[in-house]
C-alpha cells in the first residue's frame, strides 16, 4: 500500500500467518501486509476471534541494527456478520479491541498487551524459551520529559503541531522536554510508555490523512495507552472512537502521558 515491501516483511507475515492459523479460535486475520482479510476456520462454531496485526513494524531499521516490533489487536466477531464477511469482522472501532498489544525486539524481546484489565510486560528468557513476567501493571507517568517526532517533516507539519514542540522545548510545562527519536513506531511508544511524555505522528503536506494504520497500529497503541493511563488521539478525538472504513485506513497520531496530552488538547483548540 505505496510502501516498500522487504523479505523479512514477507517472511514475518508467512510465520505469524502459519501460527495464527493454527487457532481454532480465530476466524479471520487481516496483517498489514496483504491487501484483504483472510477467512481461517471457515464454518467452525469456535471461530469467534478476528486477529488483526502488522508483523513487522520499523523493518526498514533491520539493516542497522535497530529495535523493530510487531503489534496486534484482537476483535469478537459481531454477532449480526457471517463469517464468509471477513472485513465486517475488522471494521470495528477501537473501543470494540478486547485485547491489543506489541512484541519489541531488540536487547531483549518482551511482550506488552493489554485485555482491558491493566497493562502487562513480558521478558523471553532464552534459557527456558518462554516469555516471563517483568513489567506487572505497568503505568504511563503523569508527565515525562521526552517528546518522540520526525522533526524532519516539520515544515510539513500542520502549523499547531510545530508550535507545539516548541512549547514543549521552551520550558513552559515546567521542565524543557528532550528530543528521543527512533524510527520505529513500536520502540518509540514502549519508551513513551515506560518513561513518559508524548510521541507524534502527524499528518504532513504530503499525507494528509497521517500515515500510521488505523486497525495496526494506532488502535492497539491507543488500547495499551489508554490501559495505562495515557492518553491517544488522531490530533482532535480519542483514536478508539474513530469508526474505520477500510481495512488500510491511515491516522494521525499523539499518544502520552495525561500531562502532555491535556496540554496538546487545549493548545490545539486554542486555534479553533
Amino acid at each position: 500500500q505505496g510502501e516498500v515491501q522487504q523479505k523479512i516483511d514477507i517472511l514475518s507475515n508467512e510465520a505469524l500467518v502459519h501460527c495464527l492459523s493454527a487457532r481454532e479460535s480465530i476466524g479471520v486475520l487481516a496483517s498489514e501486509e496483504n491487501e484483504n482479510p483472510m477467512i481461517v476456520h471457515e464454518g467452525s462454531d469456535e471461530a469467534k476471534y478476528a486477529v488483526v496485526f502488522d508483523p513487522l513494524d520499523g523493518s526498514s531499521n533491520i539493516d542497522v541494527n535497530v529495535s523493530v516490533g510487531t503489534t496486534f489487536s484482537i476483535l469478537r466477531k459481531p454477532d449480526d456478520v457471517t463469517g464468509d464477511n471477513p472485513e465486517a469482522w475488522v471494521l470495528q472501532p477501537g473501543s470494540k479491541q478486547i485485547a491489543a498489544g506489541y512484541v519489541v525486539y531488540g536487547s531483549s524481546t518482551i511482550l506488552v498487551y493489554s485485555a482491558g484489565h491493566g497493562v502487562h510486560g513480558f521478558t523471553l528468557d532464552p534459557a527456558i524459551g518462554a516469555y516471563v513476567l517483568s513489567h506487572e501493571n505497568m503505568t504511563m507517568p503523569e508527565q515525562g520529559k521526552y517528546y518522540s517526532v520526525n522533526e524532519g517533516y516539520r515544515d510539513g507539519f500542520p502549523k499547531r503541531y510545530g508550535e507545539y514542540i516548541d512549547r514543549l522545548r521552551s520550558g513552559v510545562l515546567g521542565l524543557k522536554y528532550s528530543s528521543r527519536y527512533i524510527g520505529s513506531m513500536v520502540a518509540d511508544f514502549h519508551r513513551t510508555l515506560l518513561k513518559g511524555g508524548v510521541f507524534l505522528y502527524p499528518p504532513t503536506s504530503d499525507n494528509v490523512e497521517g500515515k500510521l494504520r488505523l486497525l495496526y497500529e494506532a488502535n492497539p497503541v491507543a488500547l495499551l495507552a489508554e490501559q495505562a493511563g495515557g492518553v491517544a488521539l488522531d490530533g482532535a478525538k480519542r483514536i478508539m472512537d474513530i469508526e474505520p472504513t477500510s481495512i488500510h485506513q491511515r491516522t494521525p497520531l499523539v499518544v502520552g502521558s495525561r500531562f502532555e496530552m491535556s496540554d496538546f488538547e487545549r493548545f490545539i483548540q486554542e486555534e479553533s
